[in-house]
């Protein structure tokens, strides 16, 4: 056998051929995410996953292209074919069509979250609510889309599951995505976690552009100090009376409550820092990976998904304008005592949003300390995005 017959062997067993130029864009794509990573350190704990289990997909692109994959893509269901022989990723990605994996999360970031902001400023429900507002325009644009020139359009179902891209909540757009349009699960899990992640970049330009420079220099005066019997009553009674209303948004805010309740109790610290430090690390290793993996670049890299990242992108962005116009205008009420920027942190992405609000106001006055204030929108908006779920889910299922 010559040199050149065995080296045309190994290059035909490699995994060069089996990679088209739509694996090779979602590689370079991969090394940007790890870039800012690594590098900007733009949330690598998010980021890094979704970025490596990206390459991963994309360097073997055949260890995706099993029958769990396609009817995830496709709707398509292969007689005989069992998730549970078809890889390591296949297996972690159970978790995430199962809604397991977000669950978790939210008992995780419950128990991290402390609504002590929130209760001392109870405006900061409105501005969490108002910060949904990129969700329903997303959803508009998604069912309008039909009167793109040879586009066949999004159905109700998937346009309320590519709108709550707009929430900035990973999770929820899984679980939301998982019930209503499975098939979609893949390019709005990726949308949802990029966003979110680079929340850095995407909001300060829309903060700067709506407010002004004497706005953005406005120092908030000191949160009251909240009982611990607040912190301990709130989540079970968010928990009763939400669910009451919305009974499908159970899984989340449920576990998002009860996490919180083992952190204020007092009484159950060993179970509160396991959800807080151990579970959180490892869904977030697992779910960012499986997560990155779902942008095969065959599948990911077609009219449909660039439309829905797209609209992901306008959902966030109207958020974040609702968020910091409707703190212009309690700025306006409470005559120059709100600085707008914290509105911008009423997207559901805990802690990021928060301080990306911090930042931006130390840019303006350094002695600025709008983090607290920005913490009471920021949790509210978990819960909102989380309401706003249940109500799509309600309305579509």
């Amino acid at each position: 056998m010559s040199v050149f017959h065995a080296l045309s062997e190994l290059l035909q067993k490699s995994g060069f051929l089996s990679l088209g130029w739509q694996n090779w864009v979602m590689i370079a794509v991969s090394f940007v995410l790890l870039y800012l990573a690594i590098v900007k350190k733009f949330e690598p704990l998010l980021l890094l996953p979704i970025a490596f289990g990206m390459l991963l997909v994309n360097v073997y692109p055949d260890i995706m292209a099993d029958p769990l994959m396609l009817s995830s893509y496709e709707g398509e269901v292969v007689e005989g074919a069992h998730w549970y022989d078809t890889g390591v990723l296949r297996l972690i990605y159970s978790g995430v069509k199962s809604s397991i994996f977000p669950c978790l999360i939210f008992l995780a970031v419950g128990a991290m979250t402390d609504f002590g902001p929130l209760l001392a400023n109870p405006s900061s429900l409105l501005l969490g609510a108002a910060a949904q507002l990129g969700i329903y325009v997303a959803f508009i644009i998604a069912v309008c889309s039909d009167m793109i020139p040879g586009f066949e359009g999004f159905t109700a179902r998937e346009a309320a599951s590519i709108a709550i891209i707009g929430g900035a909540d990973g999770p929820t757009a899984i679980y939301l995505t998982s019930k209503l349009a499975p098939h979609l699960l893949g390019p709005i899990a990726v949308a949802a976690y990029s966003y979110m992640a680079l929340i850095p970049l995407i909001q300060p330009p829309i903060m700067r552009l709506l407010t002004t420079k004497k706005e953005r220099e406005i120092k908030m005066e000191q949160l009251r100090k909240v009982s611990k019997a607040e912190k301990i009553i709130f989540p079970i009674v968010v928990t009763v009376l939400c669910i009451l209303f919305l009974p499908s948004v159970a899984p989340l805010l449920g576990m998002l409550m009860l996490g919180n309740l083992l952190r204020e109790s007092g009484v159950t610290d060993r179970l509160s820092d396991t959800a807080q430090n151990s579970l959180c690390n490892i869904v977030t290793i697992l779910l960012g990976v499986s997560v990155g993996a779902t942008a095969e670049g065959k599948t990911f890299l077609d009219f449909k998904t660039l439309l829905i990242i797209a609209i992901g992108l306008l959902a966030f962005a109207f958020s974040t304008a609702g968020g910091v116009l409707f703190a212009k205008l309690l700025n306006l009420v409470t005559r120059g005592k709100i600085n707008p920027l914290i509105g911008s942190a009423g997207v559901s992405a805990v802690p990021m949003a928060a301080r990306v609000s911090q930042v931006e106001g130390r840019k303006y006055n350094a002695t600025n300390f709008l983090l607290m204030h920005a913490m009471g929108p920021n949790v509210a908006g978990v819960i909102g995005s989380a309401v706003a779920a249940g109500y799509l889910l309600m309305l579509f299922e």
